[in-house]
């Protein structure tokens, strides 16, 4: 079955009749540019073809009734007029947040029902998060009848999960799910929201691979991040380390702590990367685009330290397999997740087999993987 196949069953058997509408949403996977959205710097994501669909119908009883058929149908009940308050299950806050967010906009919506299902892996870094954030989004905004433009509703997302979730992310995640094209990623300027479509060649293939350790945006690492880099801005005297040159960088390192400085150096030399990158898709050189990403990997481990042992390997273990044209990284936030993988469509297979023989998971599983194409964003199903 597919999601909408999912997400339409489970709405009629939670609530007795047809939805009234379905929404999609896609998680995405980011090629090069991490913890770099929310320093107004550059991120180079493409949504991917797994996605969060929403069933949505509307009722009058003032209530938001949500079933998540990912969760054995479990339903969550909260109060349209209360005001977003945690719910007792924690998978529920995302669509609490989200309709809370949609409220203070001025969405006049007398009651809902939503039924979600989805297939984007939870705590993998493809921000699975975001995928449900913009599908309930556009949802509860049909139902309305509110009219919000991609890159706003991703902006109502994502200040859903700063305020109320608790995850003080960046854009960039729920930017791609509204706003993503197939075929391409979009090199995204996380200031002014200018998003430039950068064509993937048909040649080139995405590979996933999952370490098996499920990570989570607001356990305080990610928050902690954001924090230092606050930090370093204000040493610097920059509105955020987007403004920031390698020049100035080391030039005015004095009096900043060590830690600080290496999150500031991260920034800094993965916006260049990031730039870098996007010439590099176009131009399809993908020996400098896997030169990048080994970069980009090794300044998340040394500078920015957001990766594990166990992801460390995976990524040697993938780049060994893909060689010089292309390259592996960890995507996502950090401490566990996903490595993703740019190469030729013809090392797929062998970098599948190296996978199988070279890497466990720490619970002794073999890693999930598999290979996305790029997608559309937020769309109805018909």
């Amino acid at each position: 079955m597919t999601n909408a196949d999912r997400a339409r069953a489970a709405y009629v058997a939670a609530y007795g009749t047809a939805p009234d509408l379905l929404m999609r949403a896609p998680g995405r996977v980011n090629l090069i540019g991490e913890h770099t959205d929310y320093n107004d710097g550059f991120v180079l994501p493409c949504a991917i073809d797994r996605d969060t669909v929403v069933a949505a119908g509307r009722t009058n009883d003032g209530m938001l009734d949500v079933v998540a058929a990912d969760f054995g149908g479990a339903v969550d009940v909260s109060s349209l007029s209360a005001g977003f308050s945690p719910s007792p299950s924690g998978w529920a806050d995302y669509p609490r947040a989200v309709a809370a967010v949609l409220i203070e906009q001025g969405l006049s919506l007398p009651g809902a029902r939503l039924a979600m299902a989805g297939d984007v892996p939870l705590g993998s870094g493809l921000s699975s998060s975001a995928s449900v954030e913009v599908a309930v989004g556009s949802a509860l905004a049909a139902l309305g009848g509110l009219k919000i433009a991609p890159a706003q509703l991703a902006l109502l997302a994502q200040r859903a999960e700063n305020v109320h979730v608790g995850c003080n992310c960046g854009i960039m995640d729920q930017l791609i799910s509204a706003c993503g094209q197939a075929n391409h990623a979009l090199l995204i300027d996380c200031r002014s929201l200018v998003c430039r479509p950068v064509p993937i060649p048909d040649s080139v293939a995405i590979v996933i691979a999952h370490c098996g350790i499920v990570h989570a945006n607001n356990d305080g690492a990610y928050n902690e991040r954001r924090r230092e880099c606050e930090e370093a801005a204000r040493h610097y005297g920059v509105t955020a380390l987007r403004d920031l040159s390698p020049q100035a960088l080391k030039a005015g390192k004095p009096g900043l702590a060590e830690t600080s400085y290496r999150r500031a150096r991260h920034v800094v030399t993965e916006n260049a990367r990031t730039l870098a990158a996007a010439d590099a898709l176009v131009a399809g050189d993908l020996g400098r685009m896997g030169r990048l990403m080994a970069q980009s990997h090794a300044s998340m481990r040394d500078d920015f330290e957001i990766t594990l042992p166990a992801i460390d390997g995976l990524v040697a273990i993938m780049q060994a397999a893909i060689g010089d044209l292309g390259g592996a990284r960890m995507t996502g936030g950090g401490f566990g997740g996903c490595v993703v993988g740019l190469m030729p469509g013809d090392r797929v297979a062998a970098v599948r087999a190296a996978i199988e023989a070279g890497y466990t998971t720490p619970d002794g599983k073999a890693a999930a993987v598999f290979v996305c194409k790029a997608s559309g964003g937020a769309r109805a199903v018909e």
